[in-house]
């Protein structure tokens, strides 16, 4: 059944602690099926989202970038889900057993599924899907949860045994993982697709991939076979639109049903118009300034907190992103299972220019790459960011570009090309540091992942190789704040602020809601009246 569910402008808090509580649980958990929803019958039309952005990739196992996963979501589907509060469900995956020792995983599959080409959805795809993202000669920059996987062996038509090198409490959730999502495994040499370069996914989801005109649009059909509820509308069309006040112009022209990331300047005047519904959604999105911890300059920690205490975070937040953030003050967004408050970088330009001095880096360049329309007023901020770093001396060259290109240049390795600072954000997709601390591991270092500051430290890698395998909760939400602490006054990154997930849409439509995970669930849309 579809928990989508229309909301007016809201903040929501969620109980961070449940992330983990059952993910080692030797039980057996099912979803049963409810019935279909009238709304899902005798439906029809067009749903239209603009979105910021163009897709870098329509591979499950390649994905990097929340809202391209929100478009791969209407045709893939995972073994299972991850609540707001944590609690993992059945999905593709009926049922789901944890060994008390926690290095097996059985899976019982749904049955009567099949892919959009026709083929069986059963335990040799299964196999294929997840041996495929642990394969080294694929890209699969959320690939680090999965590497844990010994082997992955077909039982029978519906169960998967997987074995796992060390228990790991968050392996469950990460099946939750678009990147874990099951596309068909014959799909991967047909309609144009390769292995390395998948760009028209079958999967078993609601909807069939149709097309996709770079730069412009995404468009999907429902698939008249599917094995769940039938959603409302024939097609969905997103339209790539990077300018915020475009989306919303298209909104309220109601040329568009549905926009995320609108101007935050007009927030107010939205939720006071009777056409629209707002929802605030949280995320654990953190922002932040990656910065080149290989450079000579940079190597520092000392150069790196003094551009912490440059910029003055709380006034940008108020004043560019008008209240839609809330200023970090630890190296994850406060809603994930292992956050603890480490520390503050106030606004000290003083103290910034002392600690310039001291590292050497007087009246330094740097320069700096931000994208535009990825996240809440993103090239904004970039640079008033930039004003801060030039008041204490430093030369600021500020460059944008459209997010695939944005991505294949700081997810490369590291190269006298690589940029010295860049603005991105990082939204684990379960609410656990597990996956937030992939940013601060040497293995995830581009191409290999999406650890763009290159840094590394011995105490965090074992801080943080002991959190992988402690089933002690209080013990493995002790190490992560450890790790926390140390990464703090190393100061990899800049760190600005946990954003909000604004998402408007028509009050003509209902159905739509947003995830702590900084998705938009939008599939069960349908006409208010």
């Amino acid at each position: 059944m579809s928990t989508a569910r229309r909301r007016t402008t809201r903040m929501r808090s969620f109980a961070a602690a449940a992330a983990v509580g059952i993910l080692l649980s030797a039980c057996s958990v099912s979803d049963p099926e409810a019935p279909a929803s009238d709304s899902g019958e005798g439906g029809g039309g067009t749903f239209n989202i603009a979105v910021g952005i163009d897709p870098d990739t329509f591979d499950p196992a390649g994905q990097t970038t929340t809202t391209v996963q929100n478009m791969v979501d209407y045709v893939v589907e995972t073994l299972v889900t991850v609540d707001e509060e944590g609690t993992v469900s059945g999905k593709l995956a009926e049922t789901f057993e944890v060994s008390e020792d926690g290095l097996t995983v059985t899976l019982g599959l749904k049955e009567g599924v099949q892919f959009q080409d026709g083929t069986p959805f059963n335990a040799e795809a299964v196999k294929f899907n997840l041996e495929r993202i642990k394969d080294p000669n694929l890209t699969v920059p959320l690939g680090a949860p999965f590497e844990v996987i010994e082997s992955v062996t077909a039982v029978d038509e519906s169960t998967v045994e997987i074995k796992l090198l060390r228990p790991s409490p968050g392996f469950l959730s990460a099946l939750s993982v678009t990147t874990a999502a099951m596309i068909a495994p014959g799909s991967v040499t047909a309609e144009g697709n390769t292995n390395d370069n998948y760009q028209n996914p079958v999967g078993t989801g609601p909807y069939t991939f149709e097309s996709y005109t770079a730069g412009e649009s995404v468009t999907v059909q429902k698939y008249a076979d599917y094995w769940g509820e039938e959603p409302h509308y024939d097609t969905v069309n997103f339209r790539v639109v990077p300018e915020a006040a475009t989306r919303e112009s298209l909104l309220l022209a109601g040329q568009v049903d549905m926009i995320i990331l609108p101007p935050v300047s007009d927030l107010e005047a939205l939720q006071n118009n009777s056409d629209v519904e707002v929802i605030l959604g949280e995320s654990d999105r953190s922002i932040f300034i990656a910065l080149d911890t290989l450079d000579p300059l940079w190597s520092n920690p000392v150069a790196r907190q003094a551009l912490n205490y440059a910029v003055d975070k709380q006034t940008i937040v108020d004043s560019v992103l008008f209240g839609a953030a809330e200023v970090m003050n630890g190296p994850m967004a406060s809603s994930l299972f292992g956050y603890c408050e480490t520390g503050s970088y106030d606004y000290d330009p003083d103290r910034a220019r002392q600690l310039l001095a001291e590292a050497g880096a007087e009246g330094a360049s740097i320069d700096l790459l931000t994208p535009s329309g990825r996240y809440v007023q993103d090239q904004q901020a970039a640079e008033a960011i930039a004003g801060y770093l030039r008041e204490v001396g430093l030369t600021v060259n500020v460059t944008t570009s459209d997010f695939p290109s944005f991505l294949s240049r700081v997810n490369a390795p590291h190269s006298e090309n690589t940029v010295d600072a860049h603005l991105l954000g990082w939204a684990p997709p379960y609410l656990d540091a597990d996956f937030q601390m992939q940013m601060f591991r040497q293995a995830n270092h581009p191409p290999a992942g999406l650890g763009t500051a290159f840094y590394t430290n011995p105490q965090v890698e074992e801080l943080l190789a002991r959190a992988d395998v402690e089933t002690d909760r209080d013990t493995r939400e002790q190490l992560y704040c450890d790790a926390s602490q140390v990464i703090w006054d190393e100061a990899p990154w800049i760190f600005l602020w946990t954003q909000s997930f604004p998402v408007v849409h028509s009050a003509d439509v209902t159905g739509i809601d947003t995830t702590p995970t900084e998705k938009f669930d939008a599939i069960y849309a349908r006409p208010a009246n």
